[in-house]
C-alpha cells in the first residue's frame, strides 16, 4: 500500500525557532493508527522559503526550547 496523505492526519504541532533555525515537534496518526512523534528541523534558505534538513544532533539550546514541546507532545501520544 503507498503512501496516501490524506490519510496521514496531524493531532498536535508546535514549533520552536532560534538564529539558526526552525524546530518543529509533531504528533501524527496514519490511517487512525498508533499516534507518533515526528521531530523536524528547517533552515532558512537563500530565497527566503525554509527548507528541511536531517534532525543530526541538538544543541542545548535546541534541546533546552523543544523539551516542553515534547513534554506537550506526550500528552497527546495519550
Amino acid at each position: 500500500m503507498a503512501y496516501d496523505r490524506t490519510l496521514d492526519t496531524q493531532l498536535f504541532a508546535k514549533s520552536w525557532e532560534s538564529a539558526t533555525g526552525t524546530l518543529t515537534v509533531a504528533v501524527y496518526s496514519y490511517n487512525n493508527g498508533p499516534k507518533k512523534l515526528q521531530i523536524s528541523r528547517e533552515l532558512p534558505a537563500e530565497e527566503g522559503r525554509p527548507s528541511f534538513a536531517k534532525l543530526g544532533r541538538l544543541t542545548k539550546e535546541e534541546l533546552e526550547g523543544v523539551l516542553p514541546l515534547l513534554q506537550e507532545a506526550l500528552a497527546h501520544l495519550g
